[in-house]
């Protein structure tokens, strides 16, 4: 290493290792070696989780500025049983329009030859093969930037840099009708509304569902208003009507609402300003001057369009006569935590339906695999569902009923729910009168939606890409029980005292922002709440000594971390040594569930890694 280059510490990168395969490389297997000479980035992710979405998008800017120098290659690391489904891995690295090469992990093996706890974690590796920084969370890609830039220079001078070409090959377009569509919506006119969410449109079909009207939105990634031809959406998915004339649309990666005119075809925006919602940010104003987050259903109850905000775990509501938006239930945190809209806890809430007497709000909180509602005075319930670790397919009692990660639901005319049960492939039932959970139907690839019309019910099946007419059963069908945990393993902690290290290192020409107060944040807790005797609650501190209950065997730490870095100089278009007037800031935050089991043997120090390395470990 040169004299001017940075001293970092570096630790030889694992070799990169998946049953699955690999995806996006026209049928090529790598290694490591094969990439020597690039900066690799590996981002640990899986399809289920909104914030491993929001990098995938954090990303593309990065890997279109250094094309020639970076390779992005995707690991994926399943939470649930479909999603270590090659095939499932295959549709949603086409419907998230991933643009760089992916390895199937699906037993988990790179991710623990990593060391990795948390969806998304981003690990940097140098074109020596080298690791030299680990970032986990969302809010990296700046600093990932600035260090890319820093290794182009140093490995440019050793020599060790290679350009050109990366891996990737894009796979061929199918020449469908419907890509991986999201939501369906029964127009005053007796049409169908479809969100075709791959394909960044909207799409209305006439009674039949199959012939097709018009096709609303340019098709391209965009946000911008104007004419059925000119708009542009970014994965569009929850409908609902507004008006006789007019349907709101969560457009999930613009973070905004729209409005669709259903005369002239004329989209415009209602809230929302294009750039994502951040801790911190406001929680309530000006619809189109306050920040959402993944915005993934819409439903329009008592006179409020309320949102599920996917990206940040709560639900939220636009008033459509101030013009408003306001956070209305959920604390960020992600957990199934029942109470007060303002203490309950959501984990990606994906669905809304309103029942028929207008008294509950359904939602589907698909991380929890949870069916839950929302009560007149605000209070949040669950009817189905019992943490982010436990799904299945189990019908029976609603307290042993098990789900796999449900993105949709549907107010049945009788009073019950239909779910729709994406990674079960099932259309289920809810029947609040007698507390029993049935199957209305199987074989339905990725159902994300469901609509009554008529005596029918019309469902989206997202990965078959189609809609699905359906004769609601008099009887329910036999499925097999079947009762999953995560295939994370639990880390082994020894009862009593336990030292908790968040590690976070400024990026390179960072340092923590200040200026207002303290610029790290810690919130800890535990399910269930008696693993933890001490140390729960919020600090400032990113260390904590914590006091676990040894008569409790297992459980779940929840840790919340987020901290605040600001640039120390001035750009390279100022003078040389000039203090940075106005310097760019920048939030690093992630949300760990660290399953736990208490031994003797186990260890009694937990390091997470928010940014850098654990040079402890």
């Amino acid at each position: 290493m040169s004299d001017s280059a940075p001293r970092r510490v570096r630790v030889r990168a694992p070799e990169l290792i998946g049953k699955g395969g690999w995806l996006n490389t026209g049928g090529k297997r790598y290694t490591l070696a094969d990439l020597r000479g690039r900066i690799v980035i590996l981002d640990f992710w899986t399809f289920c989780c909104v914030n491993c979405l929001h990098v995938l998008d954090e990303l593309r800017e990065l890997e279109e500025k250094h094309s020639d120098t970076v390779v992005v290659i995707g690991v994926h690391s399943p939470k649930f049983v479909h999603e270590a489904e090659h095939a499932a891995v295959a549709d949603a690295v086409e419907r998230y329009g991933v643009g760089h090469p992916v390895l199937d992990d699906p037993e988990l093996a790179t991710w623990k030859q990593y060391a990795v706890r948390a969806w998304p974690t981003l690990v940097v590796i140098d074109p020596e093969g080298y690791v030299v920084a680990q970032h986990a969370g969302e809010g990296h890609v700046h600093a990932i930037d600035r260090l890319v830039t820093e290794l182009e220079a140093e490995h440019g001078a050793k020599g060790t840099l290679r350009r050109g070409d990366g891996p990737y090959v894009a796979p061929e377009p199918e020449p469908t009708t419907l890509r991986f569509p999201g939501r369906a919506l029964p127009l005053p006119s007796g049409n169908l509304l479809v969100s075709d969410t791959t394909r960044h449109q909207l799409v209305e079909f006439a009674a039949d569902g199959e012939s097709v009207v018009r096709r609303i939105g340019s098709g391209a990634r965009g946000f911008a208003d104007g004419t059925a031809k000119t708009a542009g959406f970014n994965e569009p998915q929850g409908l609902a009507l507004l008006d006789e004339g007019s349907v709101v649309v969560a457009d999930t990666v613009n973070h905004a609402l729209r409005r669709l005119d259903l005369d002239t075809g004329e989209v415009t925006t209602l809230a929302g300003t294009g750039r994502q919602w951040w801790r911190g940010s406001p929680t309530t104003g000006p619809a189109r001057e306050t920040d959402l987050s993944s915005p993934w259903d819409v439903a329009v109850w008592h006179g409020l369009v309320w949102i599920a905000m996917a990206g940040v775990h709560q639900l939220w509501a636009y008033d459509p006569g101030d013009e408003t938006v306001a956070a209305v239930a959920g604390t960020t945190n992600e957990g199934l935590v029942d109470g007060p809209g303002a203490e309950a806890w959501f984990a990606q809430p994906s669905g809304l339906a309103v029942s028929p007497d207008g008294e509950r709000l359904w939602l589907a909180d698909s991380e929890t695999s949870a069916l839950r509602w929302v009560d007149l005075d605000g209070a949040v319930h669950t009817a189905v569902g019992t943490g982010l670790f436990d799904f299945g397919h189990r019908d029976g009692a609603a307290e042993q009923a098990l789900l796999q990660h449900p993105l949709g639901v549907t107010a049945l005319p009788d009073g019950s729910v239909a779910v729709s049960d994406t990674y079960n492939h099932a259309l289920r039932r809810y029947d609040p009168a007698t507390g029993q959970v049935t199957t209305l139907a199987t074989d339905l690839r990725e159902p994300s939606d469901a609509v009554l019309v008529g005596e029918e019910i019309v469902v989206v099946e997202s990965a078959r890409h189609r809609l699905t007419r359906l004769r609601l059963p008099e009887e329910a069908v036999r499925v097999e029980s079947k009762a999953h945990r995560t295939q994370r393993a639990a880390t082994e902690v020894a009862p009593g005292t336990l030292r908790l290290d968040v590690v976070f290192q400024a990026p390179a020409g960072r340092k923590l922002d200040t200026r207002y107060g303290p610029s790290t944040r810690l919130l800890v807790s535990s399910t269930p709440p008696e693993l933890l005797k001490d140390g729960e609650g919020a600090g400032t501190d990113l260390s904590r000594t914590l006091e676990l209950n040894p008569a409790i065997e297992q459980g779940v730490l929840h840790i919340s971390a987020m901290a605040a870095s600001c640039d120390t100089a001035s750009d390279s278009g100022s003078a040389a040594g000039l203090a940075n007037e106005y310097p760019a800031c920048h939030l690093h935050q992630q949300d760990w569930g660290v399953p736990v089991r208490l031994t003797r043997t186990g260890t009694d120090r937990l390091a997470l890694i928010l940014a850098g390395t654990d040079e402890d470990s």
